[in-house]
């Protein structure tokens, strides 16, 4: 596995695995444009991808403008093996070097992800949009989890 910063000429694979997902689907998949996959890439905050065998299987994507978690999500078939944590670490070890804000992100109610950030110390706010789960990490509670994380 290899984990790398992700790159406008990444984009068109991040769409594929945006669109695999079987939990937390585009209610309109039209509207992640990729002009506003690269937006969030070059100029609202930054991403990453892992690549298996040469393949790019994974993504997380941080927005420093609106201090959110943009996306993490995986192909279906690579949920599991540590890809989500380890882009979720990066991510936000990154997103905390830069600034000392809370940051929040939605996710569908009784998914798995919804469980992921709960196991990785979000905690939960309130709804959002009517119908996500909104979860937020501050600053201290990133520093705490993860040196928990870090062997």
């Amino acid at each position: 596995m290899l984990f790398r910063e992700a790159t406008t000429a990444d984009i068109p694979r991040l769409q594929i695995i945006r669109h695999s997902v079987k939990e937390n689907i585009l209610s309109d998949p039209t509207l992640v444009t990729d002009e506003l996959c690269a937006l969030y890439l070059n100029e609202r905050g930054k991403g990453w991808v892992c690549e298996v065998d040469g393949q790019v299987v994974g993504f997380s994507i941080v927005d420093l403008q609106e201090h959110n978690v943009w996306a993490l999500f995986l192909l279906p078939e690579f949920e599991g093996q540590g890809i989500g944590k380890q882009l979720h670490r990066i991510m936000l070890d990154w997103y905390f070097r830069q600034t000392k804000e809370t940051i929040w992100l939605g996710t569908d109610p009784g998914t798995r992800a919804e469980s992921f950030y709960r196991r990785q110390g979000w905690r939960q706010k309130s709804i959002h949009g009517g119908s996500e789960i909104k979860f937020e990490m501050r600053y201290e509670d990133w520093l705490t989890e993860s040196k928990a994380q870090i062997p």
